[in-house]
């Protein structure tokens, strides 16, 4: 689908890259100066749904910029006139409901880097679409890097053919602890089992657990480490150009301290080949400079994100949807 339409004007922004022949972020701004406002701008995302939701999967990730966003509030009727529905994120990071659909994204310390990452991509349900607005902007560092995760795929065929085979036939076992019952702020992975669950009764939570597709092994001092086998290695969507997504999170969790990830037998995927898989993912990485007001749209099936270390203060809040 061709870019057009008479209530959004194409921008640039600094970072932005043309991968397979789409702009990675497309900026949508304001057509005329007098059409800033929120009402302009809902109306304008009311009458163009269909248009807005296939720019989204087309290029991977749209930047609205230049609008008058102020609030969690403005952010959640942007969301709503969306009319996506909602889904209740599950993870480890620590996150505080704000309004309505609206969450802090995650709270852990904002000098530590948050690893690039499908959304809620271990679970069986993950949302389509993760978005991101930008109350604070921080005043040094804080980017929300994207990685097209198609060119992860091609890359890694292109060095580990025989890896990537091998992992794809077995699967893959991951393992993640969380340490409490409680939440911990100074851990970017400090999410409680209680809050990840929303239970404290731990049958419950084994139900809950079970029905996401993890087992729950309980440990001493209130701790839980929930093992989810076999998963995928990649995956291709319905409407992305048949397109083999890198739809995993082994760079992330493989031999951390509260994470493992390795085939779905046991057997240990090469370091060097997780090595290299994150130098491949760092070197197709795209960001720009949060701006006060930016709302950022990320297909979830088609992007990897992270959040780079930051100087306070930075306030970007997120909603996930289906």
């Amino acid at each position: 689908m061709e870019f057009s339409c008479k209530d959004f004007k194409v921008g640039k922004c600094e970072g932005e890259k043309l991968v397979d022949g789409e702009t990675m972020p497309l900026v949508l701004q304001p057509p005329e100066t007098n059409k800033r406002g929120m009402e302009s701008l809902l109306l304008a995302l009311k009458n163009n749904k269909e248009w807005f939701e296939q720019m989204i999967i087309k290029n991977s990730a749209v930047l609205l910029r230049g609008f008058d966003i102020n609030n969690a509030e403005d952010f959640n009727d942007i969301i709503e006139t969306c009319g996506w529905e909602d889904i209740r994120y599950v993870g480890p990071a620590p996150r505080t409901q704000i309004y309505k659909r609206v969450w802090t994204a995650n709270e852990g310390p904002l000098s530590e880097f948050i690893y690039y990452h499908h959304e809620m991509v271990l679970i069986k349900e993950y949302p389509k679409k993760v978005i991101l607005f930008c109350e604070i902007p921080p005043p040094e560092g804080g980017e929300t890097p994207f990685v097209p995760s198609f060119r992860v795929t091609e890359r890694m065929l292109e060095e580990f053919p025989e890896v990537v085979k091998e992992i794809e036939e077995k699967g893959l076992k991951y393992s993640f602890t969380a340490r409490s019952t409680q939440n911990d702020t100074s851990s970017m992975r400090g999410r409680g089992w209680e809050d990840a669950f929303g239970t404290s009764d731990r049958q419950e939570a084994e139900k809950r657990a079970k029905a996401l597709g993890m087992e729950i092994e309980w440990l001493p001092n209130n701790g839980a480490k929930t093992i989810l086998v076999p998963r995928r290695l990649t995956q291709v969507f319905e409407g992305r150009k048949g397109r083999r997504m890198w739809f995993n999170t082994v760079v992330g969790m493989y031999g951390k301290e509260l994470s493992s990830a390795m085939m779905a037998d046991g057997t240990e995927i090469p370091e060097k080949v997780v090595k290299r898989c994150e130098e491949i993912i760092e070197e197709e990485s795209i960001q720009f400079k949060w701006e006060k007001g930016d709302v950022v749209f990320l297909d979830n099936l088609a992007l990897l994100h992270g959040r780079r270390p930051s100087l306070p203060p930075r306030r970007v809040l997120v909603a996930t949807c289906k």
